[in-house]
């Protein structure tokens, strides 16, 4: 079965519902931060397969567009595992509803 634009939109939409359910839904942190990897990861595809399947050969810009989002996404994985990590420090949980004042 040869893939065309609409099953990978359908995989990417799928990939994006997925992932916002867990962001919404879920009340630990980590499972936040992965969902919001994942939608992250559906915008990714929506580019790659944007650009695999446009009729005139162009340059590899959803390529680019996806490498820049793949290392967008990285950086926003580090920098919200260490403030996961710094307010478990302070408050010995990782539940976002018991996570209610943020003072220093």
């Amino acid at each position: 079965m040869t893939p065309t634009l609409q099953n990978v939109l359908v995989v990417s939409a799928a990939l994006f519902s997925i992932g916002l359910l867990a962001a919404l839904s879920r009340r630990h942190a980590i499972f936040v931060l992965i969902g919001i990897e994942m939608m992250l990861a559906a915008a990714s595809l929506n580019f790659i397969a944007f650009w695999r399947f446009n009729p005139q050969p162009h340059p590899a810009t959803g390529v680019i567009v996806a490498i820049f989002a793949i290392a967008v996404s990285a950086a926003e994985a580090a920098v919200g595992l260490s403030l996961v990590i710094a307010v478990y420090r302070h408050y010995r949980t990782t539940n976002v509803d018991e996570i209610d004042q943020l003072k220093g």
